[in-house]
């Protein structure tokens, strides 16, 4: 048995170069879907997880509103899930919205794409599996080349290079690295989340999947994560914890006595099961509270300066500049204790 190394967003760094950006107004962020599928145009490369506690009218409106995307959750009747796409149109935004890959999710995805939905998202949590196989392919049939099919999750070459031939647009790469995630415990399986973006960007050089968008979803913290993932080869990040608490998230305010919180969970965790179906599965997942952070729109900023401050470090005004001339090093525990601010830790 041969073992390899593989590596999280907490093992590198970028390498700062020489840069002629004179100015971060100048760099530009956005990403396409294209393929087979309609093609978008999005001003932010940051997509909102498909969760009951972050992705339902208010946060699909406000992230179309900044240049981004959410995919409203399919934790709910086709009715109520169709509603918060009504909600969303007719506030003339945009929004993605997931299905399953059993039960009823052919007629979810007719309904949704009589509402108006384009993107259609399989939800589940391995994605390299033959039902996503067998959905993708029904879904092909149905509406043919009319829906941009995002599918996922997967973590490996194989993984991606599978959901790319059965027909998938777009991947969601990473299994196991979310906030509230508890499936490496759980299952023993799993692969760091930056390694899985690096097998998807070999995949993607030698062409044939170039037009198959990288959807880096799981173990982002902060902006600096996100510049990574880009320059590894993602082309959008969906997030989930960097959105969750603020005042457009579903969840209900909770009033303690160390002030405002709001529900943030996984979707696999004890609550968000039996509530969403009655009883529980296996359990990869938790439910915790969080403090309320304000509008999505102000911390979208937040992200956004980051993430072009990011790019102009390396030189690069563009993420497939950014892509092409990233030079990376491996830090130690020592160089990531540096590389926090850590004089409170004196």
């Amino acid at each position: 048995m041969q073992l390899k190394q593989a590596l999280s967003y907490d093992d590198i760094l970028l390498t700062p170069q020489y840069s002629e950006v004179k100015s971060r107004r100048d760099i530009h962020i956005g990403s396409r879907f294209e393929g087979d599928g309609p093609t978008t145009s999005f001003r932010l490369p940051i997509i909102a997880s498909p969760m009951d506690t972050i992705s339902e009218s208010e946060m699909a409106i406000a992230m179309w509103e900044e240049g981004g995307l959410a995919i409203v959750h399919r934790y709910n009747s086709i009715e109520e899930q169709c509603a918060v796409i009504d909600e969303v149109l007719f506030a003339t935004a945009n929004a993605g919205a997931a299905i399953g890959t059993s039960g009823d999710y052919l007629d979810r995805a007719s309904a949704l794409y009589e509402a108006g939905v384009r993107i259609l998202c399989i939800d589940v949590a391995h994605g390299h599996h033959i039902l996503v196989k067998e959905t993708i392919q029904d879904l092909r049939q149905v509406f043919g080349d009319a829906v941009h099919i995002m599918a996922g999750n997967v973590a490996t070459f194989e993984g991606f290079t599978d959901l790319a031939t059965w027909g998938a647009n777009s991947v969601r790469v990473g299994i196991g690295g979310g906030s509230i995630c508890s499936t490496r415990t759980q299952t023993g399986h799993g692969v760091p989340a930056l390694e899985s973006i690096i097998s998807t960007r070999i995949a993607k050089q030698g062409g044939r999947f170039s037009d198959v968008k990288v959807i880096a979803d799981g173990g982002l913290r902060t902006s600096g994560d996100i510049v990574k993932a880009l320059a590894c080869g993602a082309d959008f990040v969906m997030v989930g914890s960097l959105l969750a608490g603020t005042n457009e998230c579903p969840s209900e305010v909770l009033q303690t006595p160390k002030g405002k919180f709001k529900t943030y969970r996984g979707m696999a965790s004890k609550d968000a099961q039996i509530d969403w179906r009655g009883k529980t599965s296996s359990l990869e997942g938790i439910s915790t509270v969080v403090p309320c952070r304000g509008s999505v729109a102000d911390v979208l900023h937040d992200l956004e300066r980051g993430v072009r401050s990011g790019l102009s470090y390396s030189g690069a005004r563009n993420i497939a500049e950014l892509q092409e001339r990233a030079q990376f090093v491996v830090q130690s525990s020592a160089g990531l204790r540096e590389s926090g601010t850590h004089i409170l830790g004196r």
